[in-house]
């Protein structure tokens, strides 16, 4: 997954790998045999992911499962919560066109020194993000168009159904926290003179005009075709629940425009086939048979989210002695993207 795919991920774990206990691959194994029901084997670690350790197991069987683990000597909270992560797969399981993991079993654990786990079931396919991968092996056109569809459809599922009717009972984030959340994240950063006073003008501009909210939805707060096992044009799972939530449907809605987004300033491959942003909001209200009023701000908002994050990219990049050029783009982009937001903001 190229660097910048990895801002909200990164920014969900500030703790350091030093810091983090190492996870006992027999104890794992024999933990996660007694939460499937059946025996496994063959743990090997899968790559990818800062708030949990995942590792993917075969049955006796043959079939394929995965294992996740909070990570060992740190309290399982927020993003490294896998039991939370698996109480929403369980309560989408059955909901009517969207794919999830199947759960398999759970185990509590003792944490923080026995961390808890879930086993799900593996979906094959690939996650492929088409404008945020250099262009390489690419899956055809007309399939990544279809995917893109497929995912603005089965987002449009997901917020038809109240998370009270899921039995999920998490009070909703208002966006005046999520701004709020986003403000404090870049208080912690040294940002440009020029990109500091964007970043106050864009925060001005959003806190002065939040919309009415819609009726709160279950978030997966990272919705994108990377998060997505596929099979041709045939989304087989969404993955990586670890900071969903309860909140305004909109924000999903333009975290996956974004990520269409051809002038996104870090894209790798704005040619890619894909749906454009506007597309992706035309096959979202056809599948809701309604307008979502207000886009613009939303699409402003996680503009200021994605520089937010990325500024704490940089800073973490910079502590660690490690910036690269595509640290160096990501510092490049927090302006444009403060930029854009402001544009779509007057």
């Amino acid at each position: 997954m190229p660097e910048h795919m990895q801002t909200t991920a990164t920014t969900r774990e500030s703790v350091t790998r030093a810091r983090v206990g190492v996870a006992d691959p027999q104890d794992v194994l024999r933990r996660a045999t007694i939460a499937a029901g059946t025996p496994l084997r063959d743990l090997t670690p899968l790559p990818g992911g800062t708030s949990s350790i995942t590792y993917s197991a075969c049955t006796d069987a043959g079939d394929q499962v995965v294992v996740k683990v909070a990570p060992p000597g740190l309290e399982p909270v927020r993003n490294r919560d896998v039991l939370r992560q698996a109480r929403v797969l369980a309560a989408l399981a059955d909901v009517a066109d969207v794919a999830v993991p199947a759960v398999l079993g759970t185990e509590a654990g003792a944490p923080p020194e026995v961390p808890p786990l879930f086993v799900m079931s593996f979906a094959e396919g690939e996650s492929y993000e088409p404008r945020h991968v250099a262009a390489g092996t690419r899956p055809p056109a007309d399939e990544m168009r279809a995917r893109a569809a497929g995912a603005a459809r089965m987002l449009a599922a997901l917020h038809a159904t109240g998370p009270a009717a899921l039995g999920l009972d998490e009070a909703p984030v208002a966006l005046e926290a999520e701004i709020g959340r986003w403000t404090k994240a870049f208080g912690t950063c040294e940002l440009e003179p020029a990109a500091t006073q964007a970043e106050a003008r864009c925060r001005d501009l959003l806190a002065g005009s939040v919309p009415a909210t819609l009726e709160p939805a279950v978030l997966h707060g990272d919705w994108r075709l990377g998060n997505m096992q596929c099979l041709g044009a045939e989304i087989r799972a969404v993955i990586d629940w670890e900071i969903w939530s309860v909140g305004d449907p909109r924000l999903d809605l333009a975290w996956m425009r974004l990520m269409s987004d051809p002038t996104h300033p870090t894209v790798s491959a704005p040619e890619a086939p894909t749906l454009e942003p506007d597309e992706l909001l035309a096959v979202y209200e056809h599948a809701t048979g309604r307008t979502v009023p207000d886009m613009g701000w939303f699409d402003a908002l996680v503009r200021y989210k994605q520089a937010a994050a990325s500024a704490l990219l940089v800073k973490n990049a910079e502590r660690r002695g490690e910036v690269t050029e595509q640290v160096e783009k990501m510092r490049r982009g927090i302006p444009l993207l403060l930029a854009a937001a402001t544009t779509h903001l007057t």
